[in-house]
């Protein structure tokens, strides 16, 4: 990462508590299901595939994937990150501005995604590109997200739950994130993510001038 004057080194989020069996079974599920659709995704195209598809390949029924899945589009979009970013950001510093806590986790977070599951992040965002469904879906997605992130940083600041000032500034973080993403989509995958997403937070830490 090409990282500003301003930005902390990049470092993943720590990892959450270790979890019990029952967590860890239905964990390994939810990857079973996910790896399975991606790959099936690859072979014939996302609008080919289907649940039972997906359901046959990972070993399990389709009553099953949505269970955990309530919709296709959330087997691209879901990941585990939500509960390690909030346990990363009520560990940040009490002191630290909230947009750079922010910025440190998620760039954090998405240096780990590319060091461990790039082929993943980058088919996931060309099907964003690609499937209008997705690109809905994500919008709900990424507010589940907000609200996550946003209860650990008004928890960390001593405000109160639903704060509406710590949403709004989680809520444009996550947009600039996603615009990022889907720009970076859009123009070939070229470039580096991390650095993108650092620039965009620059520009929103400047107050939007251009």
């Amino acid at each position: 990462m090409a990282a500003t004057s301003r930005t902390p080194s990049v470092s993943a989020p720590e990892a959450p508590p270790q979890l019990g069996l029952r967590e860890r079974k239905k964990l390994r599920t939810r990857i079973a299901i996910r790896q399975a659709a991606y790959r099936l995704i690859a072979e014939q195209g996302y609008d080919a595939t289907t649940v039972e598809q997906i359901a046959e390949a990972a070993e399990v029924s389709p009553s099953t994937v949505f269970r955990y899945f309530p919709a296709k589009e959330d087997i691209v979009l879901s990941d585990e990150y939500d509960p390690v970013l909030a346990a990363a950001l009520r560990g940040r510093p009490a002191g630290e501005p909230p947009l750079e806590s922010l910025r440190h986790v998620l760039t954090g977070a998405l240096a780990a995604f590319l060091a461990t599951g790039e082929e993943e992040l980058r088919q996931r965002t060309r099907l964003m590109v690609e499937v209008p469904a997705i690109r809905v879906r994500m919008a709900e997605s990424m507010s589940g997200t907000a609200e996550v992130l946003a209860d650990a940083l008004a928890t960390r600041g001593g405000r109160a739950p639903g704060d509406l000032a710590v949403r709004v500034s989680v809520a444009a973080v996550l947009g600039a994130l996603r615009e990022v993403t889907l720009y970076w989509g859009e123009h070939g995958q070229q470039g580096d993510l991390v650095a993108m997403v650092d620039q965009a937070l620059d520009t929103l830490e400047g107050g939007l001038r251009l």
